[in-house]
Protein backbone atom coordinates (compact mmCIF):
# COMPACT_ATOMS: atom_id res chain seq x y z
CA UNK A 1 0.00 0.00 0.00
CA UNK A 2 1.37 3.41 -0.92
CA UNK A 3 1.64 6.20 1.54
CA UNK A 4 -0.56 9.25 0.92
CA UNK A 5 1.44 12.42 0.37
CA UNK A 6 0.36 15.83 1.48
CA UNK A 7 0.70 19.03 -0.49
CA UNK A 8 4.29 19.51 0.61
CA UNK A 9 5.40 15.87 0.40
CA UNK A 10 6.01 15.54 -3.31
CA UNK A 11 8.82 13.03 -2.99
CA UNK A 12 11.72 15.44 -3.25
CA UNK A 13 13.12 14.64 0.17
CA UNK A 14 12.56 18.18 1.42
CA UNK A 15 14.71 19.67 -1.36
CA UNK A 16 13.82 23.16 -2.54
CA UNK A 17 14.13 24.30 -6.13
CA UNK A 18 14.60 27.71 -7.73
CA UNK A 19 12.61 27.94 -10.92
CA UNK A 20 13.93 30.14 -13.72
CA UNK A 21 11.23 30.12 -16.42
CA UNK A 22 12.29 30.25 -20.06
CA UNK A 23 10.18 33.36 -20.72
CA UNK A 24 12.32 35.24 -18.16
CA UNK A 25 15.65 33.91 -19.47
CA UNK A 26 15.01 35.03 -23.06
CA UNK A 27 14.25 38.67 -22.21
CA UNK A 28 16.80 41.27 -23.30
CA UNK A 29 17.02 42.41 -19.67
CA UNK A 30 18.14 38.96 -18.45
CA UNK A 31 20.58 38.56 -21.34
CA UNK A 32 22.19 41.91 -20.46
CA UNK A 33 22.67 41.11 -16.74
CA UNK A 34 26.16 40.49 -15.45
CA UNK A 35 26.94 37.07 -14.02
CA UNK A 36 27.06 38.42 -10.47
CA UNK A 37 23.67 40.11 -10.85
CA UNK A 38 22.20 36.82 -12.10
CA UNK A 39 23.69 34.99 -9.13
CA UNK A 40 22.26 37.60 -6.75
CA UNK A 41 18.82 37.22 -8.34
CA UNK A 42 18.97 33.47 -7.77
CA UNK A 43 19.91 34.02 -4.10
CA UNK A 44 17.00 36.44 -3.68
CA UNK A 45 14.67 33.99 -5.39
CA UNK A 46 15.85 31.22 -3.07
CA UNK A 47 14.31 33.23 -0.24
CA UNK A 48 10.93 33.49 -1.97
CA UNK A 49 8.63 30.96 -0.32
CA UNK A 50 5.43 31.56 -2.28
CA UNK A 51 3.84 33.98 0.18
CA UNK A 52 6.58 36.39 1.21
CA UNK A 53 7.10 38.50 -1.90
CA UNK A 54 7.70 42.04 -0.72
CA UNK A 55 9.31 40.78 2.48
CA UNK A 56 12.41 39.11 1.04
CA UNK A 57 15.50 40.07 3.00
CA UNK A 58 19.14 39.53 2.07
CA UNK A 59 21.77 41.83 3.54
CA UNK A 60 24.75 43.01 1.55
CA UNK A 61 27.08 41.15 3.90
CA UNK A 62 25.19 37.87 3.55
CA UNK A 63 24.94 38.28 -0.22
CA UNK A 64 28.66 39.02 -0.45
CA UNK A 65 29.46 35.90 1.53
CA UNK A 66 27.14 33.73 -0.59
CA UNK A 67 28.51 35.12 -3.87
CA UNK A 68 32.14 35.22 -2.72
CA UNK A 69 32.37 38.97 -3.29
CA UNK A 70 33.43 41.96 -1.23
CA UNK A 71 30.47 43.48 0.64
CA UNK A 72 31.10 46.91 -0.90
CA UNK A 73 30.57 45.56 -4.44
CA UNK A 74 27.17 43.90 -3.85
CA UNK A 75 25.21 47.17 -4.00
CA UNK A 76 26.12 47.52 -7.68
CA UNK A 77 24.34 44.24 -8.46
CA UNK A 78 21.26 45.18 -6.45
CA UNK A 79 21.09 48.42 -8.48
CA UNK A 80 21.54 46.50 -11.73
CA UNK A 81 18.62 44.20 -10.88
CA UNK A 82 16.53 47.16 -9.79
CA UNK A 83 17.33 49.25 -12.90
CA UNK A 84 16.42 46.39 -15.24
CA UNK A 85 13.14 45.71 -13.46
CA UNK A 86 13.76 42.35 -11.77
CA UNK A 87 13.42 43.53 -8.18
CA UNK A 88 12.08 46.54 -6.33
CA UNK A 89 12.75 47.81 -2.84
CA UNK A 90 9.70 47.75 -0.61
CA UNK A 91 11.45 49.21 2.43
CA UNK A 92 15.00 50.54 2.71
CA UNK A 93 17.51 49.49 5.31
CA UNK A 94 17.20 51.32 8.61
CA UNK A 95 17.81 51.12 12.32
CA UNK A 96 15.09 49.33 14.23
CA UNK A 97 13.54 50.67 17.43
CA UNK A 98 16.19 49.00 19.56
CA UNK A 99 19.04 50.44 17.46
CA UNK A 100 19.71 47.16 15.65
CA UNK A 101 20.00 47.51 11.88
CA UNK A 102 17.30 46.10 9.61
CA UNK A 103 18.11 45.10 6.06
CA UNK A 104 15.99 46.20 3.10
CA UNK A 105 12.85 44.31 2.06
CA UNK A 106 12.68 43.31 -1.60
CA UNK A 107 10.00 42.14 -4.03
CA UNK A 108 10.55 40.06 -7.15
CA UNK A 109 8.74 41.74 -10.05
CA UNK A 110 8.03 38.31 -11.53
CA UNK A 111 5.33 37.67 -8.87
CA UNK A 112 2.51 39.61 -7.24
CA UNK A 113 3.44 41.21 -3.94
CA UNK A 114 1.92 39.59 -0.91
CA UNK A 115 2.46 42.57 1.38
CA UNK A 116 0.27 45.01 -0.59
CA UNK A 117 -1.51 42.69 -3.05
CA UNK A 118 -0.28 44.46 -6.19
CA UNK A 119 -0.08 42.32 -9.35
CA UNK A 120 3.24 41.24 -10.83
CA UNK A 121 4.76 44.25 -12.60
CA UNK A 122 7.24 42.31 -14.79
CA UNK A 123 9.06 45.53 -15.64
CA UNK A 124 12.01 43.54 -16.99
CA UNK A 125 9.89 42.45 -19.99
CA UNK A 126 9.67 46.07 -21.24
CA UNK A 127 13.36 46.85 -20.59
CA UNK A 128 15.32 47.66 -23.73
CA UNK A 129 18.96 48.46 -24.25
CA UNK A 130 19.32 51.99 -25.63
Amino acid sequence: MTKARGKRGKGHGGAHFVQLPEWVLVTPAWCSLSGNARALYIELKRRYKGSNNGSIRLSHRDAAELLNLHRNSVGRYYRELEDKGFIRMMEGHHLGPSGIGKTARWALDEYKTDTDGKPALKRFVQWRKY
